[in-house]
């Protein structure tokens, strides 16, 4: 079977970012096998609103697949939690949002710390694969699992942006499924306003992931942006406007009711 080739993780579009900005910070974070590249689009909108604007890539991504078999779910959620204390101690409100696992690890942040406001996206809450937890066991057989490639996919994003692994160790799915059912087992405890992103026509997740979350959390603010015809990464999609128009007026709302 022939496989796509990996991208050049060097060139700058895939590389972590800093927007400096206003006292207002926002931390983006980026899926499994992803990269801050996904969440550049989102990053730019968001300084253009004057926010100060972080995007990281979390270890084991942003360079090779055989990095991630280095790292576990600890590691990931250590290095978001430490960008997020980061941004506390330059900014007076910090928000996160993420995408796919980046809103797992969103969710997990606002969890644990004091955020001004949160918004997963894409996040994946139902219907996760059966078989993810089991992956260590899989990883003994199948070392390396590869993604399907998606032509149609490929042509709804923009692929100036589209800097993510086409394989990963086995082995991390089940790191991916740890932090799932963590996020998920506490959503009670988030309290920040939220706001939800969610593609009808994703095809990796379950859209009713996002009704998981608001369904669960305790914020007083809280809902739901549905979107239509865009895959999975939406961050780099036509809707990538709409995101920001959307996430950044929920920061905003947060910021003045906080003070």
């Amino acid at each position: 079977m022939e496989h796509r080739p990996e991208r050049n993780f060097s060139n700058p579009m895939a590389q972590p970012f800093y927007f400096p900005g206003d006292e207002h910070g926002v931390l983006l974070i980026h899926g499994f096998t992803g990269s801050c590249a996904h969440m550049r689009l989102l990053g730019e909108h968001l300084r253009d609103q004057g926010f100060t604007v972080r995007g990281i890539n979390l270890p084991g991504h942003g360079s090779h697949p055989e990095d991630m078999a280095k790292c576990t779910w600890k590691d990931w959620l250590q290095a978001a939690k430490m960008a997020a204390a980061e941004m506390q101690d330059q900014c007076k409100y910090v928000s996160v949002s993420g995408l796919s696992m980046g809103g797992v690890l969103t969710l997990l942040l606002a969890e644990q710390m004091h955020l001004t406001a949160a918004a997963p996206i894409s996040a994946p809450m139902a219907v996760q694969n059966r078989a993810m937890p089991f992956a260590r066991i899989g990883s003994l057989f199948i070392k390396t699992t590869y993604w399907k490639g998606d032509d149609a996919r490929a042509a709804m994003l923009d692929q100036r942006y589209d800097y993510g692994y086409t394989c990963f160790p086995t082995r991390t799915a089940a790191d991916l499924s740890k932090l799932i059912h963590m996020a998920r087992q506490n959503l009670y405890a988030v309290t920040c306003p939220i706001l939800a992103v969610q593609s009808h026509a994703d095809e990796t997740i379950s859209a009713d992931s996002a009704e998981v979350i608001v369904d669960g959390v305790s914020s007083q603010r809280k809902g739901v942006l549905y979107l239509e015809e865009v895959p999975h990464v939406c961050t780099i999609s036509k809707e990538h406007q709409h995101i920001a128009n959307a996430v950044g007026e929920l920061f905003r709302k947060a910021e003045k009711e906080a003070k």
